[in-house]
C-alpha cells in the first residue's frame, strides 16, 4: 500500500524504520509546511516496507513517501 503527502511541503521528522509495524492512524512522517507539523498517519495496520524520502526532502502533495504491507 502507498502512502502519499496529502500536502506540498518538507520532511521533517521521519518516526519509523523500515521493517517497523505500525498500527492504524499512528504516526509515520511529519512534515513542515508554512510553519506547521503535519502529521502523515498509517492508513491501516501492517508493516513499513520501504521509505521513499529522507528528513529535509520536500515533497509534492500526492507524491509516495512510503510503502507498506497492510496486516
Amino acid at each position: 500500500m502507498d502512502i502519499k503527502a496529502h500536502i506540498t511541503g518538507t520532511v521533517w521528522k521521519i518516526e519509523v524504520n523500515v521493517g517497523d509495524e505500525v498500527e492504524e492512524d499512528e504516526v509515520i512522517i511529519i512534515l513542515e509546511s508554512m510553519k506547521m507539523e503535519m502529521p502523515i498517519e498509517a492508513p491501516a495496520d501492517g508493516e513499513i516496507i520501504e521509505l521513499l524520502v529522507i528528513e529535509g526532502e520536500p515533497v509534492q502533495e500526492g507524491q509516495v513517501v512510503a510503502r507498506m504491507d497492510v496486516d
